[in-house]
């Protein structure tokens, strides 16, 4: 009876994969239908092969689902309809997924900088273990190395160079996330790292020259690490608690969405990179330096939060639509043929 009813439920979509799959055209709305289908088609003839073996329908189905594989193949859209599709829907759908990992990971992050930065502004002792008065000067002087850094190298190649470094932290903390503790380490090292730049810069009485350099392109940037560092602890956190699905599924779906977030966070960061290159060090007004970050990052998360709920809402996951949905039943006894 189960068998019944589930076929009955499932026969609709199948004639229209079936109606779709004997087309010669398809509009770019029925291309998506049919791999939505065809997805959904896939799930159903596994589930089918394990909880009712019944030949006639299985044989019919497999036939479906082989030619339907072959006509989404070939339906296909383009490369730049890809790269739109990707950066439209995809990307910014598994950034809103995943950002109550990535917003914990952000507020971790800055506590345990601030944390680091308080302490060293106010104990000498461990201003000593950093490095002695002399090599602390010439960092936070006016026009010391933590200035010059930004400016020391031509713009275009201290931009590959930063983008390059960004995407190996975030490839870290992406990949090494499904270990935890890589991921985890990679992030405290940098929270140390700004917390100590930041005591050292508020001892010598220039906090407002540190956030000057840091604020036009950190907050994109860090937003960008944060992100990276959420997605692969909650893969990580998938291996643990997979939520109702085998590990292999939780891995194989959490991966996709880790894989478009490597994807999309290398243009991320080659625009933070390029603000880090081109704007930080300019002679630009600090107000005006630091609010075309401030301007950058809202742009990102307006990205996340209005573009990707609507994409998120429609389905979308790191690489397709979501094939979790169900065609409703129609009106009619169980049938055991589709065409």
């Amino acid at each position: 009876m189960e068998f019944d009813v589930f076929v009955h439920k499932r026969t609709p979509g199948w004639r229209r994969l079936d109606q779709l799959v004997g087309r010669r055209r398809l509009t770019g709305a029925e291309a998506d239908e049919l791999v939505t289908l065809y997805q959904l088609a896939s799930a159903d003839l596994a589930h089918l092969q394990v909880v009712a073996p019944e030949p006639i329908v299985l044989a019919q189905l497999t036939d479906l689902v082989a030619r339907a594989r072959a006509k989404a193949l070939g339906a296909r859209t383009g490369v730049r309809q890809e790269i739109v599709a990707f950066f439209a829907y995809r990307f910014p759908a598994v950034l809103y997924r995943s950002w109550p990992w990535w917003v914990s990971v952000a507020g971790a992050f800055l506590l345990v900088a601030t944390v680091i930065g308080v302490w060293v502004a106010n104990d000498p002792n461990v201003q000593a273990t950093v490095g002695s008065a002399e090599e602390i000067e010439r960092v936070t002087a006016p026009g010391g190395e933590f200035e010059t850094y930004y400016s020391e190298n031509p713009a275009p190649s201290f931009a590959a160079q930063v983008w390059t470094n960004n995407a190996w932290v975030a490839a870290i903390a992406l990949f090494m996330g499904v270990l935890i503790v890589p991921a985890v380490y990679v992030l405290v090292m940098n929270a140390v790292n700004i917390g100590v730049s930041g005591g050292l810069m508020a001892d010598a009485g220039r906090l407002d020259a540190f956030f000057g350099f840091i604020a036009p392109h950190g907050i994109l940037e860090l937003t960008a690490i944060f992100v990276a560092g959420g997605a692969g602890l909650q893969l990580g956190w998938t291996l643990i608690d997979p939520g109702g699905q085998s590990r292999v599924q939780a891995l194989a779906r959490q991966g996709q969405a880790v894989g478009a977030m490597a994807l999309g966070l290398v243009v991320v960061f080659l625009f933070a990179g390029t603000i880090e290159a081109f704007v930080t060090p300019s002679s630009l007004g600090t107000p005006i330096r630091v609010g075309i970050g401030v301007f950058a990052e809202a742009l990102f998360l307006t990205y996340v939060f209005v573009l990707g709920s609507r994409a998120a809402e429609a389905g979308y996951t790191g690489a397709h639509r979501s094939i979790d949905r169900t065609t409703e039943p129609s009106s009619g006894e169980p049938e055991h043929s589709f065409r």
